[in-house]
């Protein structure tokens, strides 16, 4: 069987929540937080119970799950009263409060930009306050497709947010590089049938990631899990090492 010619770099898609910017511990988890206190109910979510439930993706969805563990007779409704409230604060934090790219992420976004790579967004995170995030962080950077969970009907890890974000960009999957930070992300981007790079979260950092074409701890980071990546990944990831990365997941999958 004659096998496909190799496809150039098209695309970057980008996730959000923990890939752009560390959200969750003192984003999302305090806006949820304060949505118990502001409707009286005796719940806390320290760091730890938070990771615990960050296996449930969407977090009207991890409250619901959450809601019917403790026993409330209505916890899907409870739980969209409260995500309404949790959404309020988390977009106030994200407006005002101590916000920062990952190191190496905007000069990331950037040097893909200016090397005539389009980069894009695929979250199933709201657009309410995706939009905030983008405007604050990265308002420069001008992505060329936003997806957010408005645009979809099923949340990570189901693939139609990257499904939607290609269509929009006028990519096939094989043209395209994902960057996510968590498995449910992972499982979405491979499920598209996109080559991801993970560089992990603060919650994800020790998780097992199969399928992913290089695991790493940060953008900038040189000391990796397969020494035989150190030298692409030697400046941190850059918009040459994700170009090496796309060829070479290519020449595997031509095998």
């Amino acid at each position: 069987m004659k096998a496909s010619m190799p496809r150039p770099l098209r695309a970057v898609i980008f996730d959000v929540d923990g890939t752009l910017a560390e959200t969750e511990r003192d984003g999302h988890r305090q806006a949820f937080n304060q949505a118990f206190r502001d409707h009286g109910l005796p719940f806390h979510w320290d760091v730890a119970e938070y990771g615990r439930l960050l296996a449930v993706t969407g977090g009207r969805y991890r409250l619901a799950w959450y809601l019917a563990e403790q026993g409330l007779s209505d916890p899907a409704g409870a739980a969209r009263v409260l995500h309404r409230t949790k959404t309020a604060h988390f977009a106030a934090w994200l407006r005002a409060g101590p916000l920062f790219p990952r190191p190496g992420v905007h000069e990331l976004l950037a040097g893909l930009r200016d090397s005539g790579v389009p980069v894009a967004i695929a979250t199933t995170g709201r657009r309410e306050w995706v939009s905030i995030l983008l405007k604050r962080l990265f308002d420069d950077i001008g992505f060329a497709a936003v997806v957010t969970g408005d645009d979809v009907a099923e949340l990570k890890p189901d693939p139609e947010a990257y499904l939607r974000a290609l269509s929009r960009l006028d990519v096939e999957a094989r043209e395209a590089v994902a960057v996510e930070d968590s498995p449910p992300g992972l499982a979405a981007a491979t499920a598209a049938g996109i080559t991801c790079l993970v560089v992990a979260s603060e919650y994800h950092l020790d998780m097992p990631f199969p399928g992913a074409a290089a695991v790493l701890p940060g953008f900038l980071a040189t000391d990796l899990p397969d020494a035989g990546l150190s030298g692409v990944f030697a400046d941190g990831v850059t918009a040459d090492a994700l170009r090496w990365l796309h060829s070479a997941a290519q020449g595997r999958g031509a095998r």
